[in-house]
Formats: structure tokens, C-alpha cells, sequence
């Protein structure tokens, strides 16, 4: 019980941490182009994780990396950070963290098609309303369509990926070599993006503030997180990631005076039951596996 509630700490915390990253992200790109703002986090963040595992003494270089899978992650890693924060920087924060909450949901499809994990017709059910209220949100070819909100669409189906990818990653590689790793993917993405997009910006004053703390509030969200599901059962501690949506959503209305219409609202209640449903869903059955004997069908 104490283990469960020290998760449910931790995600909480983590998903205030992200919240305030996406902030940031959001203030410096009033003045810094989206690429020099992923170069600037990706590579702050990649140089406190390989610092880290340095410290711990955890093999920062190894043939791992070269795995198809890692090399997948990383990828996938650099297509979402360049994704998630050229969105922030062109669309609502509200919308952009509205999308991204459909991200369990994506995993649990990715799950199902990819690696052959049985889903049943109710996660099934849960996974169409969450598509459905992701198409509620971003309205193509409705008046109000902005084509720059399918980046965050993009940045939710590339961290699906990438969480895919890390449960098929080796058990062995310690987390935050691999969070090392996937970060690396978007100082790589960060580039390519500053030489196709405008040239970089110098930083003064509150600059500094912004990118610094992007990084620092990043990293320890990602640690957060990751912690949160080592000390506190997983189908206990992941529902309270929709936490990141009621800290996102204040800060838009508080920080940047944004109103979300009734659609986004509608949207986002509907993805967050979608995924509770989903979550409680597979605690239901993992927990019928348990006890075949008294379980009734699944």
C-alpha cells in the first residue's frame, strides 16, 4: 500500500514536472526557433542522463545501442521531440497536451497489432472513443482547422512507438542509459530541424530561464516517471499520468490566457475515461490471470 502510494506521488510530481517543461518550451518559443529549442533540451537532458549513469557507473557506450530496437526507440524519440515541441511552439498548449493524452491508448492498439497482445472487445470499444475524441479535438476540415495541430498527433503516435519499443528493449540496459540514448535521438532531430528552419537565436535574460528549465524539470519529470512505476504497481500509479492534463490545462488558462472551446473540453474528458476504462481494464483481467479459479471470462 505505502509502495503504491509513493507511485502514485511520484507520477503525480512527474507529470507537474512535464507540464512545466511544456511551459517553458511554450515561452522560449516566442523568441527561438522550435529546432535550437529541441537541440537546446534534447542535448541538456542527454548530457544529465549520460552524466547520471557515468556517476553510477553504468555503461554509457556499448554495443546495445546498435540493437534494432534501440536504434528504433532512439529514432522515434527524435521524431517525437521534434513533434511534441514544434507543436507547443504553434499550436494551444491545451490542445497539444488534450492529443498527447491519447498516447496509452495508441500503446495499447500498438500492443494489439504489433506485438501480438490479445485485447478484447471492450479495450477495443475504449480505443475507438479515444479516437473519436482525438478527431473531436483536431477537427480536420472543419473552419477551425490548423494543419500544425497534426504535429501533436504525430508526437502522440511517435512516443507510442517509442514506448513500444521500450518494452521490447533488453532488461539488462539500466533506465537511464536508455533514456541517454533516446534523448540523443532529439539532439539529432534538433539539428536537422535548425538546418531546414530559421536560423538560431542568441540567448539573454529570461532565454536562459526557459531553456534551463525546460531541461531541468524534463529530466527530473522523465526520473519521476520512471520511478513511479518501479516502486508502485503499474495498473495503480499509470492513471494518475492524466494528472499531466489538469496541470497543462491551468497553465494554459493562467499563463498563456488560452480558453479551450467546448469540443477540446469534451475531447479531453472523453480520451481520460477512454484510458482509465483501458487501465482499469487490463487490472481487471491481469488480475482474473492471477486467480484462474475463481475468474470468471475475460
Amino acid at each position: 500500500m505505502a509502495d503504491n502510494l509513493k507511485g502514485i506521488l511520484l507520477m503525480t510530481v512527474a507529470m507537474f514536472g512535464l507540464a512545466l517543461s511544456d511551459m517553458f518550451v511554450k515561452l522560449a518559443a516566442g523568441a527561438l526557433p522550435p529546432g535550437q529549442i529541441v537541440l537546446i533540451v534534447g542535448g541538456g537532458t542527454t548530457m544529465l542522463y549520460g552524466a547520471g549513469a557515468l556517476a553510477l557507473r553504468q555503461p554509457l557506450f556499448s554495443r546495445d545501442f546498435f540493437r534494432p530496437v534501440i536504434l528504433f526507440r532512439t529514432f522515434a524519440e527524435g521524431i517525437a521531440s521534434v513533434a511534441i515541441m514544434t507543436a507547443i511552439a504553434l499550436v494551444p498548449l491545451s490542445t497539444v497536451t488534450a492529443i498527447m493524452q491519447s498516447n496509452p491508448l495508441l500503446v495499447t492498439l500498438g500492443a494489439a497489432l504489433f506485438l501480438g497482445e490479445t485485447v478484447g472487445w471492450r479495450r477495443w470499444l475504449a480505443i475507438g472513443v479515444g479516437m473519436v475524441a482525438m478527431l473531436m479535438i483536431v477537427r480536420p476540415g472543419g473552419a477551425e482547422f490548423e494543419a500544425s495541430v497534426l504535429l501533436a498527433v504525430a508526437a502522440a503516435v511517435a512516443l507510442s512507438v517509442r514506448d513500444l519499443a521500450t518494452r521490447a528493449a533488453p532488461s539488462h540496459i539500466p533506465s537511464l542509459v536508455l533514456a541517454a540514448w533516446g534523448f540523443a535521438g532529439s539532439v539529432v532531430g534538433g539539428a536537422v530541424l535548425m538546418a531546414l528552419g530559421p536560423a538560431p537565436q542568441p540567448l539573454s535574460g529570461a532565454l536562459w530561464v526557459y531553456v534551463a528549465g525546460a531541461v531541468v524539470v524534463t529530466a527530473l519529470g522523465y526520473y519521476a516517471l520512471t520511478a513511479s512505476v518501479r516502486v508502485g504497481q503499474i495498473s495503480t500509479v499509470a492513471p494518475f499520468r492524466y494528472t499531466r492534463l489538469v496541470f497543462a490545462m491551468a497553465i494554459a488558462i493562467l499563463v498563456f490566457a488560452e480558453r479551450p472551446d467546448g469540443w477540446t473540453i469534451a475531447g479531453s474528458l472523453l480520451i481520460v475515461g477512454s484510458g482509465i476504462y483501458t487501465f482499469l481494464r487490463e487490472r481487471q483481467i491481469a488480475r482474473a490471470m492471477a486467480t484462474p479459479a475463481d475468474a470468471g471470462p475475460v
